[in-house]
């Protein structure tokens, strides 16, 4: 299976790996089947442009470091109602929010790596709530990284599932993060440490970012990686950019917008090349990428040509050059 844009999708060669879902997170289409072009126009419409699929090239490659959909599904639908719960000035139901973090905290520890659902696979109406969710499990496996305790993940964890609460108290883009860190600290059952990580996301070690343009050690660790996680998941959902080269521009703020021990412990999290990749060699001949077994930016390709499979962990000579 593999991620493709909607508009790849071939009716007569390819079917569905994973189900597509509608605004109300009810299964709108099941995994197995084919895609009508009448109904291709629709799941467009409703905002989605990326599908999981099987065909012939993506034969033996399983994602099974992505996150059980259905499991997914249900947190996004948590962090919706925290959404309209504020913005019903409703109190948040903290026991749900609890539990969503520590299904995040268990999918985390137990995957060496995490790929996360892509938001552009969910209709335009989840997807602020999927991004947060996505950021929360890279954030995760970052903080694993970083040698955070157990207590520390559930208190970040609640922070990025929560990073943007703030965009339900104001439809002003600089006035979230206060708004959110506001909201956040007056909620007894949450760290402040979690509320800060609202409050700080979008600010910068030079002094540039916002709210409050604060810079080098006034802003805490855990803001610092909710905001790489939230940059790199806005990267590769809003702007479409390709994983590796979301991870090379994200690897040039090392040192100057983030702490460098923050930028190395995204690095060693993310993988360069998702499975189900298609990628040109230095040679000029084509791959696939089927896994990722001893090295997250070197991965297990298989020839096009001839089907054959390399590890690049264990070949350095050869080269990706390209995304297809």
């Amino acid at each position: 299976m593999r991620f493709i844009d909607i508009t790849q999708y071939d009716y007569e060669t390819m079917q569905l790996a994973k189900p597509v879902y509608d605004k109300m997170r009810r299964i709108l289409l099941t995994a197995g089947r084919t895609i009508h072009p009448t109904v291709l126009k629709r799941i467009q419409d409703m905002g989605i442009s990326t599908l999981v699929v099987e065909d012939a090239e993506s034969e033996g490659i399983t994602l099974d470091e992505m996150m059980d959909m259905p499991t997914w599904m249900d947190i996004v639908e948590v962090v919706q109602q925290a959404y309209e719960d504020v913005q019903n000035k409703k109190k948040l139901n903290i026991m749900a929010i609890s539990k969503a973090v520590g299904k995040l905290i268990l999918e985390s520890s137990n995957h060496k790596i995490v790929l996360t659902i892509p938001t552009s696979t969910v209709s335009k109406e989840l997807v602020d709530y999927a991004h947060a969710v996505n950021v929360t499990l890279i954030a995760l496996q970052m903080g694993k990284k970083l040698n955070f305790t157990g207590i520390q993940l559930k208190d970040l964890a609640i922070g990025t599932l929560l990073h943007d609460i703030g965009k339900a108290l104001s439809s002003n883009e600089e006035e979230h993060p206060q708004k959110g860190f506001e909201f956040l600290r007056e909620i007894r059952e949450f760290s402040l440490l979690s509320a800060h990580v609202a409050y700080q996301h979008h600010e910068i070690m030079t002094g540039e970012g916002f709210p409050r343009g604060l810079s080098g050690k006034d802003i805490l660790d855990f803001p610092q990686v909710c905001g790489v996680a939230n940059l790199y998941e806005n990267l590769i959902s809003k702007e479409k950019m390709n994983p590796n080269d979301a991870l090379e521009l994200i690897m040039s703020k090392s040192g100057g917008e983030y702490k460098a021990e923050v930028i190395q412990a995204f690095v060693d999290s993310i993988p360069s090349y998702l499975p189900g990749t298609k990628v040109e060699l230095h040679s000029g001949e084509n791959a696939i990428v089927t896994g990722i077994k001893s090295n997250l930016h070197r991965p297990i390709i298989r020839y096009m040509s001839s089907d054959k499979e390399v590890d690049l962990a264990q070949n350095p000579t050869i080269i990706i050059s390209k995304v297809i």
